[in-house]
């Protein structure tokens, strides 16, 4: 009771300055999944506190809506809600009202002290389900050179469960995963409409999540890639990599991050073009900044040994508007320039391209 008295008077004392309406805050910041945990909520002068209230949870890219009810009344502008933490959750999520403007509340999810005690895998194997998103996914338009559409689908299968067969016997394995990676060309201006190119991506790896605060990496993959475009003669296109990838997270002020998350790969074949690590180099320099609330901005250099490369990047705003069930879609932007958006055309440097569109996962 005396902490919570005392988050209250802090919540009253710094109220001015979230500029918000609304103002909720954690007890302890922290919450086990699959039970329950409270939010302290503020309501604005002379709004009373409904009954009921609407949370988006962030877990990762992916958002998820929940509804609170009023477990307490501390006085008439304080509530205190309750509600059951998504299982799938884990490690930290951002919490804020999707009904009302308001702060953002990071929380401490853990898992259950057998599976948080795995070594060298994190609680990944449950803190997201079996089938779930890779890299990102969009359908995105432009007209400069004619107009084309860009789009990319991507997802990624876990292979074991770690609470039966060989993932509980050996926890490691939960950590093995297949990934898909589809990215698309359309030429939306030519008399048939063909697609310019496309390239598929198969993976194999293995994904680590830090499970103790001391570790040099926050998480890590380690696999093998192929990607080809599936044509066949002059017009085909693959090689086979292995890589790594390393990731370094910081948490920012007021929910927002900040990844650097660099693959760095070497190739086992490239035989159809065999020069390709001139244009590409053997570093994919990824770096992703959040908001923590509607902003996401992602780019990715690539700088060959022939001193030539390419430059994506990728803004999105968050759309309350339009949803495909609890994942809120995002107005989407792209920028391309530099040498090989398609493997077909890796040697080839064309106009730079700006694309507009939606994305399901930015």
């Amino acid at each position: 009771m005396i902490r919570v008295c005392c988050l209250v008077l802090f919540i009253l004392l710094t109220r001015s300055a979230f500029a918000v309406d609304w103002v909720i805050a954690s007890p302890d910041a922290r919450a086990q999944a699959g039970e329950r945990f409270e939010l302290i909520v503020v309501a604005p002068p002379r709004q009373p506190l409904p009954p009921e209230l609407t949370v988006r949870i962030a877990i990762d890219v992916a958002e998820i809506l929940l509804t609170m009810k009023v477990a307490r009344t501390i006085d008439e502008a304080h509530r205190v809600y309750a509600a059951t933490m998504p299982e799938g959750a884990g490690g930290p999520v951002s919490l804020r009202l999707a009904e009302h403007p308001s702060n953002v509340v990071v929380v401490v999810v853990t898992r259950k002290e057998g599976v948080s005690k795995m070594v060298g895998v994190a609680t990944m194997e449950e803190r997201e389900p079996p089938l779930s998103e890779n890299d990102p996914m969009y359908f995105i338009v432009g007209t400069r050179g004619g107009t084309t559409a860009r789009f990319q689908l991507s997802f990624k299968y876990r292979l074991f469960d770690a609470s039966t067969g060989f993932g509980q016997e050996r926890p490691w394995l939960s950590g093995l995963y297949f990934g898909y990676t589809q990215n698309s060309l359309w030429d939306i201006s030519s008399e048939s409409k063909a697609f310019r190119d496309t390239s598929y991506r198969p993976s194999l790896f293995w994904k680590w999540e830090r499970t103790r605060e001391r570790a040099f990496f926050d998480g890590a993959r380690l696999g093998l890639e192929h990607e080809s475009n599936g044509a066949q003669g002059d017009q085909s296109r693959s090689i086979n990599i292995a890589f790594v990838r390393p990731e370094w997270r910081w948490q920012l002020p007021e929910g927002a991050t900040f990844a650097f998350t660099p693959k760095i790969y070497a190739y086992l074949d490239k035989e159809e073009n065999p020069d390709i690590d001139d244009y590409r180099g053997y570093v994919d320099w990824r770096f992703r900044f959040d908001s923590g609330g509607n902003w996401i901005a992602t780019t990715v250099f690539r700088y060959g040994t022939a001193n030539k490369g390419s430059v994506l990047f990728d803004l999105s705003r968050r759309t309350r508007d339009l949803k495909f069930g609890p994942i809120s879609t995002y107005l989407h932007m792209q920028v391309f320039a530099g040498y090989g958006e398609d493997i077909l055309d890796y040697n080839v440097k064309n106009k730079s391209q700006l694309r507009f569109g939606v994305a399901i996962v930015p």
